[in-house]
């Protein structure tokens, strides 16, 4: 999967959005200090400085990267950090009114009062919102860890990662690699694996990260790694006794107090996967907009072809094994599942990995005549234009999927992968993907909707997405359909 680089800003967005408005907050009580009311955007001047002092803030706050560890800051540590970040926001203010020749308009009072304000304010917010944040960073971690070592290091292990918590994670369990302890708990956290079983519960479980920790007193499990390793799922080993270690992208980092070498598929910086997340936002806006207007002409179509739900919803397996409800216009009859398994022996990708059919009878409108033609109707026509695919915007809006990515499967398919097929929910699935337009109608094989997934997971940049966008646009235009 994708290893996130470890920038505090794009972990913390929330308090990017704080600290800007701490600025404005301190912009109007430094004019108001001044003497000046609290009218601060009454005047031109003041109105466009206070845009300008919300973008530097922010453009100050990724280059120089002032929220990166900032959980593992001390009191002193943190009030330099302000202080150094007000300073550069003050000159960049300086820099502005020179650069525009207004400086005499403007009250250098109010800058003055504006670096005292904003470094009080900006610092006691900081030092809230970390007391706050590590709080609760156990109970609300946003990364399920699985922490594999002996019985003997297991509470060891456990208490570390618990005292330095600082990435959030949810230990989501325990694999035990010199006894079979499965159904045991140790420190509250539920042992869930034996070695034997492991590479398949990483498979069909919500797991984001693997943490594998020994010591000398046990062989180096070299065999149960490279099989961790072949699911895709980013993997952590304890530096102590690792001499190769399988993967396309390594680096070596911290959890708890443990440093580790970290395997994954292809490595993203925070700013990569922030320009992701913004172009999904962008496109999945624009997106459910189109939803909306598409809705007026295909919901009345699908009612009277086949009363019942316009929408369609369907729990499906998403980044690391997470399900979520995907959504989609409804295509087909409303038994549409319970004839699924009549229907397997005629799957163009045959083993139940995934289904596909070339004239699927479930599609609404799809009949075959007593002459042989075959008939298809409304659910055909909005498959074969991928209108049926456009309530996934709003998926894209909460963050289960991603514009471009990997499609999602189902619970019941994911059950039947083996470990390397589990690469492929390394990221978080999309609308469209590699496979989809790399002769979608023309793959019955499964191995091979694999490779161009993790191909896609592997050379992943932005330009990527944009290419398969277009790319997407003219398989529509060709009539290929959705998958």
């Amino acid at each position: 999967m994708y290893r996130k680089e470890s920038n505090g800003w794009l972990k913390h967005i929330d308090f990017i959005v704080a600290d800007i408005i701490c600025l404005q907050i301190s912009y109007i009580l430094s004019y108001a200090a001044a003497g000046y009311g609290f009218h601060t955007y009454s005047l031109m001047i003041y109105r466009n400085m206070a845009i300008f002092l919300g973008l530097a803030d922010l453009i100050i706050l990724l280059v120089f990267d002032t929220m990166k560890n900032i959980l593992k800051r001390g009191h002193y540590q943190e009030l330099l950090m302000t202080i150094r970040h007000v300073f550069l926001v003050i000159m960049a203010a300086v820099l502005y009114l020179f650069l525009l020749q207004q400086g005499q308009k403007f009250s250098r009072l109010t800058l003055i009062l504006l670096s005292v304000f904003y470094t009080a304010i900006s610092y006691s917010i900081r030092e809230i919102w970390k007391k706050a944040l590590t709080s609760r960073r156990v109970d609300d971690g946003k990364r399920s860890l699985l922490i594999v070592t002996t019985e003997k290091m297991a509470k060891t292990v456990i208490a570390n990662i618990n005292g330095n918590n600082y990435a959030r994670y949810i230990l989501a369990g325990l694999a035990i690699i010199d006894r079979d302890m499965t159904g045991a708990t140790i420190e509250g956290v539920p042992v869930v694996s034996d070695t034997e079983n492991l590479p398949m519960y990483i498979c069909q479980q919500w797991v984001d990260e693997v943490f594998v920790v020994t010591s000398g007193e046990t062989p180096y499990p070299g065999k149960l790694i490279d099989k961790i390793a072949e699911t895709g799922v980013v993997l952590h080993i304890n530096l102590s006794g690792v001499l190769n270690l399988p993967g396309e992208k390594h680096l070596v980092e911290k959890i708890g107090n443990y440093t580790v070498l970290t395997s994954s598929m292809n490595y993203a910086s925070a700013r990569q996967l922030f320009a992701k997340r913004v172009m999904d936002i962008v496109v999945g806006s624009i997106g459910c907009l189109a939803t909306c207007l598409i809705f007026l002409f295909v919901a009345p179509a699908i009612y009277i072809s086949s009363p019942g739900p316009v929408f369609f919803s369907q729990e499906r397996v998403g980044k690391n094994g997470k399900t979520f409800k995907m959504y989609k216009f409804r295509s087909m009859y409303m038994d549409a599942e319970e004839r699924k398994a009549e229907l397997m022996k005629d799957n163009k990708l045959g083993d139940g990995k995934m289904f596909k059919m070339d004239f699927d009878p479930r599609v609404i409108g799809n009949k075959i005549l007593p002459d042989g033609t075959k008939k298809t109707g409304i659910g055909d026509f909005i498959r074969r234009t991928s209108l049926d695919e456009f309530p996934q915007f709003f998926n894209v809006l909460k963050g289960d999927m991603s514009v471009v990515g990997t499609r999602p499967p189902l619970i019941g398919e994911v059950s039947l992968y083996e470990p390397h097929h589990r690469a492929r929910l390394a990221i978080k699935p999309g609308i469209t993907g590699m496979w989809q337009v790399s002769g979608r109608s023309d793959i019955t094989d499964f191995e091979e909707v694999v490779r161009l997934d993790k191909e896609y997971i592997s050379r992943w940049s932005l330009g990527l997405d944009i290419k398969i966008l277009a790319k997407t646009v003219l398989v529509v235009f060709k009539g290929e359909g959705s998958v």
